[in-house]
C-alpha cells in the first residue's frame, strides 16, 4: 500500500490480522491514492492497516489570557474540520485515543452523551484535547462506535535525567528539539500558524526523527550519573543501574510504548476493525513504528 501527502512520504503497513506487525504512520496533508502493493509472499488474505497522527496535545496550547489559543474558537474549529477531511480519507474504522483501557467505560458514557449533543466540551476537564476535537468529532461524523483506549499511564519527565558523563549531549538534544517545535507551538497560539498546518510540520519525518533521537537514542551515551530527586518517574522498573543511566532513562519511555502496543494489539483483536487511526503525543510515533 501506498498513501502519499502533499508534505511528506507517509509510512505504514499492510500486515497479517494473527501475527501483526505494525508500522504506524504519521499522518497528515492531503492523502493521495491507496494502491497495495504487498509481494506475493507477504499479501495478507485480511490486512491491517495502522496508522498513527502525532499530535501537540490540543488542550496545552490554551492560555485564558489569549483567546486566540483556544481550539473552541471559530477560526480553529474551522481548521480542526480541515483536518479531519482529510483524515476521513483513511476511511478509518476504529479511531484509538491517549485514554487508559480501563477509562472505556466513560470513554463510552461521555461519547453517547457527545452523540446527542449533550457533552459541553469547553466545561468538560481536557475538553479541549484531540481525544474530542478530532477523536469524537470524527468517529461521530464516520458513525463509528466510541474510540477506544490503549495508553499505559507512566509518567517520565525529561528532566529526570539531570546528570552524569555526556550529560551536555543530552541536554543539547533537547535543546534542538525545543528550537524546533517551540516557534512553531507559538504561532498555532498567535493564530499564525493553522492548528492544520502545525499538526502537519509536527509530522514530517525530520522531526518525527528528531523527537525519536532525543528520547530513544542520545540518552544512552549518558552514563555514571543519577536521576534528578525533582524529576518525575512514575514506572518502577526495579534497580537502576546508574553505570547505565540514560539507557535506563531510555527503558522507561521504552516500557510504557511496549505496553501501549500490547493495548494496541488487543483493541484490534477485540474490534476486528481493518482501519485504525491512532491519536497519540507526537513523541510515541516513531518508537510505535
Amino acid at each position: 500500500m501506498l498513501l502519499s501527502t502533499l508534505g511528506a512520504t507517509l509510512r505504514t503497513a499492510i500486515t497479517h490480522a494473527q501475527a501483526p506487525r505494525y508500522v504506524l504512520a504519521s499522518l497528515l496533508a492531503a492523502l493521495g491514492g491507496l494502491a497495495p502493493t504487498p509481494s506475493p509472499a507477504q499479501a495478507p488474505t485480511h490486512p491491517v492497516e495502522v496508522m498513527v497522527l502525532g499530535c501537540d496535545h490540543l488542550h496545552q496550547l490554551y492560555t485564558a489570557q489569549d483567546p486566540r489559543s483556544d481550539v473552541l474558537s471559530p477560526k480553529k474549529q474551522a481548521e480542526l474540520a480541515q483536518l479531519r477531511a482529510q483524515l476521513r480519507r483513511f476511511r478509518p474504522d476504529l479511531i484509538l485515543v491517549e485514554a487508559e483501557p480501563k477509562e472505556q467505560p466513560q470513554l463510552d458514557s461521555l461519547y453517547a452523551a457527545y452523540q446527542q449533543g449533550h457533552l459541553q466540551l469547553a466545561t468538560l476537564p481536557y475538553g479541549r484535547s484531540e481525544r474530542y476535537q478530532i477523536g469524537f468529532a470524527l468517529a461521530k461524523e464516520l458513525h463509528l462506535p466510541a474510540p477506544q483506549g490503549v495508553d499505559y499511564m507512566a509518567s517520565t519527565s525529561q528532566g529526570l535525567l539531570s546528570n552524569g558523563r555526556n550529560i551536555a549531549l543530552f541536554r543539547q538534544g533537547l535543546q534542538e528539539l525545543q528550537a524546533a517545535a517551540r516557534p512553531l507551538r507559538r504561532q498555532v497560539q498567535h493564530d499564525s500558524l493553522s492548528v492544520y498546518d502545525y499538526l502537519a510540520l509536527m509530522n514530517q519525518p525530520d522531526l518525527v526523527a528528531l523527537s525519536h533521537r532525543v528520547l530513544f537514542n542520545t540518552p544512552a551515551f549518558v552514563t555514571s550519573g543519577t536521576f534528578a530527586a525533582s524529576g518525575v518517574n512514575t514506572n518502577d522498573l526495579g534497580r537502576v543501574d546508574t553505570a547505565y543511566i540514560g539507557a535506563h532513562y531510555i527503558t522507561l519511555f521504552y516500557n510504557r510504548n511496549l505496553k501501549i502496543y500490547s493495548n494496541l494489539l488487543r483493541a484490534q483483536q477485540k474490534t476486528h476493525a481493518q482501519r485504525l487511526l491512532v491519536l497519540f503525543g507526537q513523541n510515541h510515533v516513531k518508537v510505535q513504528e
